[in-house]
């Protein structure tokens, strides 16, 4: 089987400039909101004044208590009060933080998935071809989320802690500066030593997760495929596949768990014996009278902010980084170039169905060097039910993929009704176009929203004679739920067949100038193809029809058959007249199918 990489939607980029403008772009979405933004900053800075004097007042409490006259306070019972308000006031302004900033996150990035999916549903299928569907589901969820915690908690911890770090300096040395002198000298260094060792701890996490990551794989593989699991009876080969790379983990984990507690041992040692050398060299001051009990303390409550804020930050660095990272892939989507500008009217038209190919050649935008048609030229009338064999490769849903205009042409020109495909405007072309394919998907609701995803204003008497029409009426009717009975994931609760019916009735409905039958009835048993045949039989009349078939037999009704071969056309004629033309190619794939039978 083969091995898939885990995404890594947290991918960390570099703080630089040109980096801080995409995450700043992305600010635009906050913009709408930004009341309760700039409330939330303002309720943020007051908050952090109000918990930055908390500290002071404290000291006060025990210069009274041991007999020094306070500044502001003469009683204990003041200083205590004076406390009380300040964790009071300090909680009003906590909350109304917290608050704004939610509604401000949750209501702009909404907005920002919003317009990543629209980006996404309007890209071409070329698109889509170059990127995995897993991969754009993350950018939507995982980056956003990134982006969600960045503006919900690390910006205004950014903000808080910078704040914290800067006017807490400048109050202590505004209370001791020989104390603060003698803290700036030692404690850098303790701050560096903690930040090396924890960057090497955070690679050894990353490992553990990578590893464990690799396990999951094993298992998302072999539950996906467990019937081909149990067809090779291969459960053992499975569970000792999974149990090595659980070993992997293990060993990694283990040895992240070692320098892991060395680091939590290096820490509680660096940062208490900090503030033993704070203590001891404030007591010296506290002893020569340089400094008084309550200041002592106060300081030492200053530090421990100071210090809380340092460690932040450097968890708040990451945030950023990965902050960034998620904002640049989102950056990435939202200035790729839609499939066409979005139509702010509704255009009506009404094709009457004659299609022209003039000369068309086409590559695929990842596949450049292979030339998939090559120069193809043919009409079809309004009207006319044509039909497309050839082997496979030869380029017959390039063509049906060319006509829908899911991607450009290379050279030449397609035309319908005379005119250039190019010129129509891409939503109001598409509405003339139905499909009904080989493998047809659902929608995870009811049959009847499966059925009005070709006329999603459809009344109920209108889905009914659509259902009817598709030969799907009378197995609807079996449900209990009839109508509203849920398909389940992709359609699994029914047959092909049945699924098949569902497709045919949401093409009836969508009622198409043109219609494309992409081998609509090869999976099908003889019961359930006779159904889908009447069905498609009905939906074919009085319009421009092209059939994609391997099955030639289904074919024989066609007014003509286009054999197409390396991206060229071959032949030309109906079922009788090619089956009689010898060294033809479509006489030779006749005969291939009936040696077959």
């Amino acid at each position: 089987m083969a091995r898939r990489e885990p995404l890594a939607p947290e991918d960390k980029k570099a703080i630089s400039l040109s980096n801080l403008k995409k995450l700043l772009a992305i600010l635009r979405f906050v913009w709408p909101y930004r009341f309760y933004f700039f409330s939330g900053l303002l309720a943020l800075m007051l908050s952090s004044l109000t918990l930055l004097s908390f500290p002071y007042f404290a000291g006060q409490l025990l210069d009274i208590a041991t007999g020094k006259p306070g500044v502001y306070f003469h009683t204990i019972n003041q200083v205590a009060l004076a406390l009380i308000g300040i964790l009071f006031i300090q909680a009003i302004f906590s909350f109304t933080r917290v608050y704004t900033f939610s509604i401000t996150s949750e209501r702009s990035l909404a907005d920002l998935r919003l317009a990543v999916y629209q980006k996404i549903i309007w890209q071409p299928l070329s698109f889509f071809d170059k990127r995995r569907v897993g991969e754009l589901i993350s950018r939507i969820t995982a980056d956003v989320s990134t982006l969600q915690d960045m503006f919900t908690f690390t910006l205004a911890e950014l903000l808080r802690q910078t704040l914290t770090l800067i006017l807490g300096i400048a109050w202590i040395f505004y209370l001791a500066p020989s104390l603060t002198a003698f803290m700036l000298l030692t404690f850098p260094v303790l701050v560096v030593l903690a930040l090396v060792f924890g960057r090497y701890i955070r690679r050894l996490s990353k490992q553990t997760q990578d590893k464990l990551a690799d396990a999951n794989v094993v298992v998302e593989e072999s539950l996906q495929s467990v019937q081909v699991v149990k067809a090779f009876t291969n459960e053992w080969l499975e569970i000792n596949r999974y149990g090595k790379a659980l070993a992997e983990t293990v060993k990694v984990a283990v040895r992240t768990a070692k320098y892991r507690g060395l680091f939590i041992s290096f820490a509680i040692f660096t940062l208490f014996g900090g503030i033993v050398a704070v203590g001891w060299f404030g007591a010296r001051l506290v002893q020569s009278g340089d400094l008084s009990v309550g200041m002592l303390f106060s300081f030492i409550i200053y530090t421990s902010f100071i210090g809380g804020s340092i460690a932040g930050l450097g968890d708040i660095y990451t945030q950023v980084q990965r902050a960034i990272g998620a904002s640049e892939r989102l950056q990435e989507i939202l200035h790729e170039k839609d499939e066409q500008p979005v139509e702010t009217g509704r255009t009506i038209l009404r094709f009457s169905g004659n299609i022209e190919f003039d000369k068309v050649s086409f590559e695929y935008p990842t596949r450049k060097d292979v030339k998939v048609l090559k120069n193809l030229s043919f009409s079809i009338q309004s009207g006319e039910k044509v039909a497309l064999v050839g082997p496979s490769g030869a380029g017959k849903s390039t063509i049906i993929q060319l006509l829908m205009r899911y991607y450009v042409v290379t050279d030449g020109e397609i035309r319908v009704d005379g005119k250039p495909v190019s010129d129509y405007p891409l939503t109001a072309y598409r509405k003339n176009i139905g499909i009904v394919p080989q493998e047809v998907i659902l929608f995870g609701g009811t049959i009847r929203e499966n059925i009005a995803y070709g006329k999603p204003d459809a009344t109920d008497e209108e889905i009914l004679h659509a259902a009817q029409q598709a030969n799907a009426l009378d197995f609807i009717r079996q449900f209990p739920e009839g109508l509203d009975t849920r398909v389940g994931d992709r359609g699994v609760k029914l047959s092909g067949g049945q699924r098949q019916r569902i497709a045919i009735a949401r093409a009836i409905l969508k009622n198409p100038a043109i219609l494309i039958l992409d081998e609509a009835t090869s999976s099908l048993d003889a019961q359930s193809e006779i159904l889908v045949q009447e069905a498609l039989d009905k939906l074919m009349e009085g319009r421009t029809s092209i059939i994609i078939a391997h099955r030639l037999s289904t074919i024989r009704k066609a007014d003509r058959i286009f054999v197409i071969n390396r991206g060229e056309l071959a032949e030309v004629g109906s079922h009788a007249e090619l089956s009689q033309r010898n060294n033809g190619l479509y006489r030779h794939l006749l005969t291939l199918q009936l040696h077959q039978t």
